[in-house]
């Protein structure tokens, strides 16, 4: 099979790979569609550590079921499907209590590191594990089913902010996560949301997505505004969707007393605390890791249109532009947000 391979930090090729052997209670899925998610960007790079190389990496896909492993009964060739990035136990504690998030034995599709290896989708073929495969609703195309895992970490990360609805809320970030996150507080019933960003692109997606308001502004300035917004009181939760020093310390500074900062974004490996802010305001900082169980909601949302992911995405492409288009978003260039790879795309056609 053709797959884009990480062959070595920063250095992606289109390589011929056998196609994987299916074990027992594995599904062999031939691939539709894979988004290229920032955290596949970091690994490309090497920064993140997890994606050491040689890889195929991949883990935001869709496609159709091409072989089924012995004992796998949920599942027939031909059905359209999509799989959670997850491979988890389902018998540590964790699993048990409904943490599969926080598996013991947990692995990522599409991710290496000193501690396991699992080959992604950007590939014509990958094999997952039967209980992380869902079956996709006609109404969904494999390039919307591609954007459900990002669309299931957002909804993860409200669902641990203990929402009781009618609050308002600041979205710090207005990424891919932070314009789903957007969404997925607002389905979950907070009253008001602001977006603040300092790309004005990215924040005319926040308004197209549904923000009340929107700050085109960072730090200090930020949290002023987000004050005079709330009349001096700041809001009830933050959703951090970046991961930096100085973005977790707005993050603080704009929640009210009693407030919570839910931290999704995690770019730098640590960050400054402001501990007497913390205690003295009795602020609650809750981390939101990946997914957990929300894939059969993502799906609900998406396929009612509660949550829209077509607007975010930039383009449709063939497995041999995929090198070009990770340098593109390695490079930062603007007005892009999601990439999906299409590997039954031929050479040149973006659809």
């Amino acid at each position: 099979m053709k797959a884009l391979l990480l062959s070595e930090y920063s250095k992606l090729e289109v390589a011929d790979l056998p196609r994987p052997a299916v074990a027992p209670g594995e599904v062999l899925v031939e691939v539709a569609a894979c988004g290229i998610c920032g955290s596949d960007v970091h690994g490309y790079d090497g920064s993140s550590g997890r994606r050491i190389p040689p890889l195929v990496m991949g883990h935001e896909a869709a496609g159709i079921v091409a072989e089924v492993g012995e004992g796998v009964t949920r599942f027939a060739i031909g059905d359209r499907v999509t799989f959670d990035s997850t491979v988890y136990c389902g018998a540590c504690g964790y699993c048990l209590s409904g943490q599969i998030n926080l598996c013991d034995n947990r692995q990522v599709v599409g991710v290496s590191t000193p501690d396991f290896r699992r080959a992604g989708a950007f590939a014509e073929f990958v094999t997952v594990p039967e209980h992380i495969v869902y079956r996709l609703p006609g109404e969904l195309s494999f390039a919307e089913a591609a954007m459900l895992e990002a669309v299931s970490v957002a909804l993860h990360a409200v669902a641990v902010s203990n929402l009781k609805g009618g609050e308002t809320a600041l979205v710090i970030g207005a990424g891919m996560i932070g314009l789903l996150t957007l969404q997925a507080a607002r389905a979950a019933g907070v009253a008001r949301i602001l977006v603040a960003d300092i790309d004005a692109t990215r924040l005319k997606l926040a308004q197209e997505s549904g923000a009340d308001a929107t700050i085109l502004a960072s730090g200090s300035a930020m949290v002023d505004e987000v004050l005079r917004q709330t009349g001096g009181r700041g809001v009830d939760l933050v959703l951090e969707a970046v991961g930096r020093d100085e973005t977790v310390s707005a993050a603080i500074d704009a929640v009210r007393k009693g407030g919570t900062v839910t931290l999704i974004g995690n770019i730098t490996p640590q960050v400054t605390l402001p501990l007497q802010k913390v205690v003295s305001r009795q602020i609650r900082l809750q981390g939101s890791c990946a997914s957990s169980g929300e894939y059969p909601q993502a799906i609900e949302l998406v396929s009612n249109g509660k949550i829209k992911v077509t607007p975010l995405i930039t383009a449709v492409a063939p497995l041999s532009d995929g090198a070009r288009w990770f340098e593109r978003l390695h490079s930062r260039e603007p007005n892009l947000m999601k990439i999906v790879i299409d590997p039954r795309l031929p050479a040149g056609v973006e659809a």
